[in-house]
Formats: structure tokens, sequence, C-alpha cells
């Protein structure tokens, strides 16, 4: 009979009839004493550890305050923990902190002293919160990497990236690990099966997390084990061209993954130091973005109609403005894949070019080699250009250059972060930008956001008058011809409900009307009040328009735009 069964006994736990049947079935079953007596109910486990506690003079811990992040890696051999159910809790000085179930089973502790030439110093834990903890632990980095992974990756690798320069190329030393570099192709290829436009890769105190953004909204997809962060994190700049060595500063990089011969997706890579490791997010840059046409885009008949007359101009100058993450890129370089022919000449300077796109001139920025956009401006106005893109108007010097630009037979495209088209313009005064210059040179401003697309499994909704008109329906929208829907939720969505995304945009052309109030320094408010006259709709009612469409929900729009 067991040492555990004779201490029950003795203290009238179980009776010597109970205590002997279950030393028999443990040994016909070849099965721990302590599994025979908890499964036969004749004690619990919470019993049972403060029995032992109390009777064999062991500390007992609760599971719960277990921090399993801090527990020491590879002090008891795996397999002696497997076969012995103990776990190592703490080491301090010679000693080591050891968690078990059953203190009578003094060989364990004899093997671990023997192992680790350590002194022991037995700790009680409830006996299933022990055997769950030894089945987490028994899950190595590399064999939960493994499950991760997959074996559906044969044809995916990455390749060198022409466009990216090594910050440091005596610091990029390559990271040789398999399930790291396998797991990373795994992620990249999920993200981009999934329609993904960000990767966070994110270090926390207990835990990594790795969130795509799936139609505007970040979900978790992964917490691969904490032990991985480093590894992961110095492939990712290895294949970026970053400097492994640094962590202190940000960087930014770019790499690239061939999915197949002919197809390979461009990532942008920022690195961030934060308080447990470096944060990365990477953007996925798809070039078969801009290759989708205008119709696919979601500008109203009129507003189409409106921005192509724009466009089509020989000079002036069309700005896209919006939000980070809003689609002002794919907007701007499909109307230059519009305008894209052999007559023409396009130049664009952009940090970083995010869309290749064959035929047109694309100049990445690099401030430390003295590569500005103003510098970059001045250089395409002696390459005989017809279309100067600009990714971005950040100073004046910038500014004042692309509207000269405009202003001498040129046509620029560029991007501003403001929240609405009339507040473009007096972000541009503010500046310091000549509202005279302002006014002969700006033909168009394109305000936009993106909603999520309703799923297919959409469904009518009934949503009260009141609720809608404080939306902003009028009473004439509310004629019962059309009714609101939501999404239900289905597998092709995922349960959310909406599947893509579709664009709200506010098109303003810059009329006679608009140049009078940006000449005598109108505000923004001002301008929005003759735009209104002029015809031209809001954020908020270009997103109502696709709600009586059944595009999107009333939901989405009112998260995304302002009344």
């Amino acid at each position: 009979m067991s040492s555990l069964a004779r201490a029950l006994l003795q203290a009238g736990r179980i009776s010597a009839q109970q205590a002997d049947a279950l030393h028999k079935k443990s040994v016909s079953e070849k099965s721990p004493f302590i599994d025979i007596l908890l499964q036969s109910g004749n004690i619990d486990a919470r019993s049972l550890a403060i029995f032992c506690s109390e009777t064999f003079g062991y500390p007992i811990v609760d599971f719960s305050a277990l921090n399993l992040q801090t527990l020491p890696e590879k002090i008891i051999d795996a397999k002696l923990m497997q076969s012995q159910r103990v776990v190592a809790l703490a080491k301090r000085g010679n000693k080591i902190s050891v968690a078990i179930s059953d203190p009578t089973n003094t060989q364990s502790l004899d093997q671990i002293k023997f192992q680790t030439e350590l002194a022991v110093e037995p700790v009680i834990v409830e006996h299933n919160h022990l055997l769950q903890l030894i089945e987490k632990l028994g899950q190595s980095a590399e064999q939960n990497l493994n499950e991760m992974i997959g074996d559906d990756l044969e044809n995916i690798d990455f390749v060198e990236d022409e466009l990216a320069t090594p910050a440091d190329p005596g610091g990029t030393t390559d990271i040789d690990d398999a399930p790291v570099v396998k797991f990373l192709q795994k992620i990249l290829v999920d993200a981009i099966n999934m329609g993904a436009s960000d990767l966070h890769f994110e270090p926390f105190e207990k835990f990594y997390r790795i969130r795509f953004r799936v139609d505007g909204v970040l979900k978790e997809i992964a917490q691969p084990p904490l032990a991985i962060k480093e590894k992961l994190a110095s492939r990712i700049k290895v294949i970026s061209k970053l400097d492994i060595s640094e962590k202190r500063v940000p960087q930014d990089g770019r790499m690239k993954l061939a999915m197949s011969k002919t197809r390979s997706i461009d990532f942008r890579v920022s690195t961030l130091p934060t308080l447990f490791g470096e944060k990365i997010v990477m953007r996925i840059l798809d070039g078969s973005q801009a290759q989708m046409g205008i119709d696919a885009l979601g500008y109203d008949p009129d507003q189409k109609e409106t921005l192509m007359e724009a466009i089509q101009r020989p000079y002036g100058m069309v700005l896209v403005t919006g939000p980070t993450g809003s689609g002002k890129t794919v907007s701007l370089y499909t109307c230059l894949n519009i305008l894209n022919k052999p007559g023409i000449n396009i130049a664009t300077a952009e940090d970083p070019a995010e869309i290749n796109l064959p035929g047109v001139n694309q100049v990445n920025i690099n401030d430390r080699a003295g590569l500005t956009f103003p510098v970059a401006l001045k250089a395409f106005l002696r390459q005989d250009p017809d279309i100067i893109m600009v990714g971005e108007i950040r100073d004046l010097e910038t500014a004042d250059i692309a509207i000269k630009a405009a202003q001498t037979g040129h046509m620029v495209f560029s991007t501003l972060h403001t929240n609405d088209a009339p507040a473009t313009l007096t972000r541009l005064m503010n500046m310091g930008v000549a509202p005279f210059n302002i006014a002969s040179a700006v033909i168009l401003i394109t305000a936009q956001r993106l909603a999520r697309r309703l799923c297919t499994c959409k469904q009518p909704t009934t949503i009260p008058d009141e609720a809608l008109l404080e939306a902003g329906f009028t009473e004439d929208d509310l004629d019962g011809t059309w009714l609101p829907y939501k999404g239900i939720g289905c597998e092709r969505c995922s349960g959310s409900g909406y599947k893509g995304r579709v664009g709200i945009y506010q098109i303003m052309p810059i009329t006679e009307a608009i140049e009078q109030i940006i000449l005598t320094h109108g505000t923004a408010l001002e301008i929005e009040a003759q735009a209104r006259r002029d015809g031209v709709k809001t954020l908020r009612e270009a997103g109502l328009v696709k709600v009586k469409l059944g595009m999107t929900s009333l939901e989405e729009v009112l998260g995304c735009t302002n009344a």
C-alpha cells in the first residue's frame, strides 16, 4: 500500500476497505494511487491538497496565483517533469521550489535533487491543476509553432527587395531558426488570404500577441510563445534590411514575399521600441488594388463624373484627404492608372512608394540621403513631366513647389491629413500658402473614409424614424421605399456581418464662389456653406446614400463620419 494511502487511513479520511480496494485498482491498472483516489470521489483535489499540506508540513500554493511566464525554464528535464509530475516554480540560490501533489513520492524529489544538484523545497499544488500546468509546459515553443504553421508553404519564400536599403549592412546577421521562419511565412500568408491591411506584432510583459487589421478592425489572430519575440523581431528586421542590433529607436524598412512565380506582395515595415520589446507593424502593399478600376472604389455616379472631369484637365492640383488607412493612396493610384498612357510622362515622389505601377517613374524619399519632397519636386520639373504625384504635402516648401508646378502647366496629385474637403483649404492657408496661389492652383478636393461593406448574409432591419432623422436622413428619405440592412453573420464573413470595405467620398470642385472665399481668407465653415450651396454632399450624407443602397450599415456610417 502506498504511503499516501496509509496516511489517509491513519487520519480516518478513508476506511481500510476503501484503501485496499483503491490500492488493488492502482496496481491492476498501473496508474498512480493519487489518480485512482481522486477518480473514486472519496476525496476531492482541494481537500487532498490541504490534507497533504497539514500532514506533511509543506506549504500549499494557489494555482491561480502562479505566473506561468516567470517559471524557470529547463531546470527540470521535460521527461522527468512528465513522468514524476513535478514542476519547478522558483530558484533562489542553491534552492529550488518544486510543485508536487503527492508528497509521499520521495523518489521524484530525490531525482530532482540528483539532476539539478540543488536543495529541493516541495510545495503542494492541487493534483488536477498540477496536471494542467505540466500539460501546458510540456508544449515547447517549437511544438506550438509547428502546430500553428501547417504544411502549405512549399512555394512561399522571401525575396530580395531592390527598393530596400539596409540601415546597417554590418548588422544584418541571418537568423537561422526554421520554426520561426516558417511561422512568419504562415502569418504573412494568412494575412494576405484574409484580406488584412496591416499586421501588428505586439510584445507585452506576460504574453505576445499578433493582430490583423481586417476591414478596418483589429482582430487577434495568435498568441505565440513569449520566448520567440526576439527571434521573430530579428527575422523580420533581417529581411527588411534593418539594423538588428539597434533596438532603441524606431526603424522603417520594406520586404517582399513571393507567393508564386508570377505574384509577389510587398510589405512596409515599421518598428517601435516599447517597454517589453519591439512592436512591429507591417502594411501590406498589394499593387493589384490600383488595377481594380474607379468603379470598384464606390464613387456615386455624379461624384465619379466630377472626379474624372477634374483629372483629365491639362493642369491644376487635385488633393485627396483623410486619416491614415482611409484609402488615399489607392484612390490616387487608380487615377494615375487611368492617366497612364504611352504619351504621358508621370513622376511620383513617395515615402515610400507603396504600389508599383509599370510606366510610372516612382521615387522613394530618403531624408538621410538628402532626397526630400522639395528636392524630388525640383528634379521632376527638369524631367519634362506631364503629371506629378506627391505622396504627402507636409510643409510649406513642398506645398509651394507643388502649387507652382500646378500653375505652370502640370497636373499635380497629392494628399493631406484633414477631416474633410473644406478644412483642406484652410490647412493650406495655415501652412503659409498664399490664398491667391491656392485659388489659382487647386481644382478639386476629395475627402474620403472607408466603411465596412455588409456581407451577403445581410438582412433588412428596423430602425426608429427618430434615429434615422437624427443620423441625417430627411423626412423625404423616409418614404418607405427602402429599408436599412444589418449583417447577420455567416461563415464567409467569420460571423462579423461585414466583408470588404466601401469608400465614402466628399467630392468638392473649387468653384468661382469658393475661390472668392479663399481670396478673402474665409474660414472652413464659410467654404463648407458655399460647397453645400454648390451641391456638394458632406461625408455623412454620402455615407447615408450607401446605407439606402444597402452597401453598409447605419452604425458603420455613424462611426466613421461626423454629422
